[in-house]
């Protein structure tokens, strides 16, 4: 099996475990980290046995990889991302894949040019449960997703839109094929600077819709979606990867049985199994199953859900009375 070249960028929370995972991949070699921070790069690097490097450019020239992880703050996606697929490198972009659908639309011009693979990290398309549940859903109506937990300072330079609301958007979006005709939004900021509350509506002109709820200032964690369909209603935990059918079923006698069914399938890390799908898409060449054109898909919605939010809370504010 031919070995492909990787490195990550930007080995934070999440990048170290991008690491982690290229050195457990097969036919995969890690060939070094990067990060703005020397100590961090060292303290991810050494306990692997790779290079560390503060420069991407000395990295590119002396590594040569084949393939990255770019797990930069989301504001420093575009530049890192446009950098790396100059370099006639192939990427793998966490998401939001920039902060605007410009960007995004440069990034896969870019790629297309060169002739380059460009993932986007939805990892959530990963999870097993949602991997599964998509083999046997039909025809979606109405699709409701609450993505929920304590507040964390980690994330700061973007909004809970853009940090978790994008994920459900995507995973929506590739659920209910049908054109989105309206969206309807809500936020607002709590403890940051940004919405740390958010809610969405969409409407698809099918007649699907779908919910979402998603909260970083909130005391319990909580990440799951609820698919319903004429027939039967389903409940995916995106933590446990677990599923849940709940159906009816008519006897010949006329009476309506409740079936509750509890599906059973292999589980794995979505990071693990996410990763080499990007290997194997470079190795063969392949496209992968969440590309640009999706994470710029998504990212578009998100921007009008974004637009939405700031207008209506922009008027709130110039209609505020003091009673």
């Amino acid at each position: 099996m031919e070995e492909i070249k990787v490195g990550v960028i930007g080995v934070g929370h999440l990048g170290m475990h991008h690491a982690r995972v290229y050195t457990e991949i097969l036919g995969a070699k890690l060939v070094g980290v990067v990060d703005i921070d020397e100590d961090r790069a060292h303290a991810v690097a050494d306990p692997i046995g790779v290079p560390a490097f503060t420069d991407i450019e000395c990295f590119l020239k002396q590594a040569k990889p084949d393939a990255i992880s770019i797990v930069v703050p989301t504001s420093m996606h575009y530049e890192v991302a446009k950098t790396v697929l100059e370099h006639g490198v192939n990427v793998l972009v966490e998401k939001p894949v920039t902060t605007s659908v410009d960007e995004a639309e440069k990034l896969l011009r870019l790629a297309v040019k060169k002739d380059l693979i460009l993932q986007v990290g939805h990892i959530e398309r990963f999870n097993s449960a949602v991997q599964h549940v998509r083999e046997f859903i039909h025809e979606p109506y109405f699709i409701q997703t609450h993505r929920m937990g304590p507040f964390s300072p980690r994330i700061s330079d973007v909004g809970v839109v853009l940090d978790l609301m994008i994920h459900d958007v995507d995973i929506i979006l590739s659920m209910i094929h049908s054109e989105l005709v309206s969206i309807s939004a809500i936020g607002r900021c709590i403890r940051t600077d940004h919405e740390d509350i958010a809610s969405a509506q969409l409407m698809f002109a099918n007649g699907a819709m779908a919910q979402i709820l998603v909260s970083r200032v909130s005391e319990k964690r909580s990440r799951q979606m609820e698919i319903t369909e004429p027939e039967r209603y389903i409940t995916v935990n995106y933590e446990t990867q677990d599923i849940t059918v709940q159906r009816h079923v008519k006897q010949s006698g006329g009476k309506v049985l409740e079936v509750m069914e509890h599906p059973v399938f292999t589980k794995a890390e979505p990071l693990k199994l996410e990763l080499q799908h990007f290997v194997s898409c470079v190795r063969d060449g392949k496209q992968p199953i969440v590309g640009i054109k999706d994470g710029k898909r998504a990212l578009e919605v998100c921007v009008a859900i974004l637009r939405q939010i700031n207008e209506q809370n922009s008027n709130l504010s110039e209609n505020v009375v003091v009673i």
